[in-house]
C-alpha cells in the first residue's frame, strides 16, 4: 500500500499502545498534517456509537478526537464483545454473529477481508495512518489466526515500534523475550523501541537503555516517564477503578458489575472538585453514599443474579429504604425495573430474573440491537436533585432491551422524537435512563452535583464549574502530544513515516 503508516505493537496488554498512538495522532495533527487512528480488532465491552448509529472501540473515538476527526467505524472494523456464554462479534459497526468466547477461528479470512476493505477506506481520506495492536503481538499459538498485530502491520506495510511498560517490571525480558518469539520477516518489521511508564531519574536509566539497544540490535526511541493523562481509558482494567472515600466530599458509588460496560459514563464526575467516585462489588464496601449508580452491562440477568448471590442487591435494597438516590443507565436501568425478560436467549440461557421492582418498568429482549446517538431533554427534578429540570441532554444508545413503561412511573428523560427514554419512581429518589452519556452534558451534570452537594450539607465552591469537556479534552491530548514529543526521537518517527 502506498499510504503512509506506522504501528504500535505491545509486549502485553495494557503497556500504553493506545496511550502513545493517541499521543502521535495528536503530535501529527498539530503539525497540520492529514492522520487518522487505526485499530484491526478490540476486545472490549467499553464501547461508543458513532452519528450513522455504528458500534465501535472507544481507543480509536479517543484517537479520533486527538485527530480533530468524527469518530468512524471504519478506523475500528472488528470489536469482540464477550458476554456470558457468548462473544459478539460487531463488524464495521453492525452486529454480525454471535459465536462461543473466542472461537473465531472459523471466521478469520471473512474478517481479514473485512479489515483490509477498511484500512483501504480509510486510507483513501488520510495521508498517514497510526495503527495500534491488540494484547501481546508475540502471542505464537494465536500466530495462523492474527489479525490485529504483525499480520496487519504486513497487510499495511506499516513499520512497528514495539512498546514495553516498565511499571509492572521484567521489562528487559519482555523486549527480548517478544522479539526472540517473533519470525525472522516479523523482527525486521520492528524499527524501535518505546519503554513506557518510568518513575524516577532518566539519567540513571541510560545504561541499562545502552545494554538493551546491544542485545536487541534495535534503538531504544526513547522512555515515557510516569504520568497520568486524564484520557479516557478502553478497559475497565484501569487505575480509575477505585474504591477510597474521602471525607468532607460528595460521595458516589458505581456498582462494579461483573460485566460492566461503558464506565466512561463517569469520567466526568471524576474530574469534579469534591467529588469521590468509588466502584463496589463488595457488599461491606458500600457504606451509606449521597448517591447509588447501577451502570450499564453486557450481561442484565447474569449480574442481577450475582448482586443477589453476594447480597449487595439486598444492601441496595435497604439502601434505598433509608433513602439513598439510586441512579440506573441502561442495563442498570433495566435492572431497576420489575422484571428482565430473555426469551430469545440474546443474552445467554437464563430467560428471565426479577429486578429491584424500584421503578415500574418491564424489559424484554428483542433480537434487533439499537444504537444511536441521542439528543434528549430531562422532564422534571428529582428529591434529592433539583435545578435539572429542562435540561438539554446529548449521548447514545447500545441496547436490546425494550422496556415497557407503566403506570406508576413518572416520566424523567425523553428523546428529540418524543420517546420516554428514562423514568423515575413516585418518589423521585430512584431513577433510570437509557442514555449513555448523560454527565458529559455539561448543564446537566453541574446542576446534579450541584443539587446534591446542597442537599447533604457539602460546600459547593467555584470550582465545582466544570471546564467545557471538549475544551478540557483538547488540553489533555495536546498535554500528552507535548510529553511524548519531550520524550521519544520525533525525528527517527518521522523518518520512518517519511514526513
Amino acid at each position: 500500500m502506498n499510504k503512509k503508516s506506522i504501528m504500535f505493537l505491545g509486549t502485553a496488554s495494557s503497556v500504553g499502545k493506545s496511550t502513545l498512538a493517541t499521543a502521535l495522532c495528536r503530535f501529527l495533527r498539530n503539525k497540520g498534517l492529514n492522520v487518522a487512528p487505526f485499530k484491526a480488532l478490540n476486545i472490549s465491552l467499553n464501547s461508543y456509537v458513532t452519528k450513522e448509529g455504528l458500534e465501535m472501540g472507544r481507543a480509536q473515538v479517543v484517537q479520533a478526537e486527538a485527530c480533530n476527526l468524527e469518530p468512524n467505524a471504519l478506523m475500528n472494523p472488528i470489536l469482540l464483545k464477550p458476554s456470558g456464554g457468548h462473544t459478539q462479534v460487531i463488524v464495521n459497526g453492525k452486529v454480525y454473529c454471535n459465536i462461543e468466547p473466542y472461537k473465531y477461528k472459523e471466521l478469520n479470512e471473512k474478517l481479514k477481508y473485512y479489515v483490509k476493505e477498511s484500512y483501504n477506506k480509510l486510507s483513501e481520506n488520510h495521508d498517514i495512518i497510526v495503527l495500534e495492536g491488540s494484547g501481546s503481538c508475540a502471542e505464537i499459538n494465536l500466530r495462523n489466526s492474527d489479525i490485529a498485530n504483525m499480520a496487519m502491520a504486513e497487510m499495511a506495510d506499516a513499520p512497528v515500534i514495539l512498546v514495553s511498560d516498565i511499571d509492572r517490571g521484567g521489562v528487559f525480558a519482555s523486549i527480548v523475550g517478544t522479539l526472540q518469539l517473533l519470525t525472522e520477516d516479523e523482527r525486521a518489521r520492528v524499527k524501535g523501541v518505546i519503554i513506557n511508564k518510568f518513575r524516577g531519574n532518566k539519567d540513571l536509566f541510560k545504561s541499562g537503555v545502552k545494554q538493551l539497544e546491544e542485545i536487541i540490535k534495535l534503538p531504544v526511541l526513547g522512555v515515557m516517564p510516569y504520568e497520568k493523562f486524564d484520557i479516557e481509558d478502553e478497559d475497565s482494567v484501569t487505575e480509575r477503578i477505585k474504591n477510597e472515600e474521602q471525607e468532607g466530599t460528595l460521595d458516589i458509588v458505581v456498582i462494579r458489575l461483573s460485566h460492566m460496560s461503558n464506565f466512561t459514563d463517569f469520567s466526568m464526575l471524576e474530574r469534579i472538585s469534591g467529588v469521590t467516585v468509588r466502584y463496589v462489588k463488595d457488599p461491606k464496601e458500600l457504606k451509606n453514599p449521597n448517591l447509588i449508580i447501577i451502570p450499564g452491562t453486557k450481561n442484565t440477568i447474569e449480574d442481577l443474579r450475582v448482586l443477589k448471590e453476594n447480597k449487595l442487591f439486598y444492601k441496595i435494597k435497604e439502601a434505598k429504604e433509608n433513602g439513598i438516590p439510586i441512579f440506573g443507565i441502561c442495563g442498570g436501568y433495566q435492572m431497576l425495573g420489575t422484571f428482565v425478560l430473555d426469551k430469545l436467549g440474546v443474552e445467554g440461557e437464563i430467560s428471565q430474573e426479577e429486578g429491584f421492582g424500584f421503578l415500574d418498568i418491564k424489559t424484554r429482549f428483542n433480537e434487533n440491537k439499537i444504537t444511536k446517538q441521542t439528543k434528549a431533554e430531562v422532564l422534571c427534578n428529582l428529591t434529592h436533585v433539583n435545578r435539572i429540570e429542562g435540561s438539554i441532554l446529548c449521548g447514545y444508545e447500545i441496547h436490546n432491551g425494550i422496556s415497557k413503561i407503566g403506570k406508576k412511573a413518572i416520566p424523567f428523560i425523553k428523546d428529540s422524537e418524543g420517546s420516554i427514554i428514562g423514568v423515575c419512581d413516585s418518589n423521585k429518589i430512584v431513577a433510570g435512563t437509557y442514555l449513555h452519556g448523560i454527565f458529559d452534558s455539561e448543564e446537566f451534570i453541574n446542576s446534579f452535583v450541584k443539587s446534591l452537594k446542597e442537599k447533604n450539607n457539602i460546600m459547593v465552591s467555584e470550582e465545582d464549574i466544570i471546564v467545557k469537556v471538549n475544551e478540557y479534552k483538547d488540553n489533555e491530548y495536546d498535554r500528552l502530544a507535548k510529553v511524548f514529543e519531550e520524550n521519544i526521537q520525533i525525528d527517527v518517527l518521522r523518518n520512518m513515516i517519511d514526513i
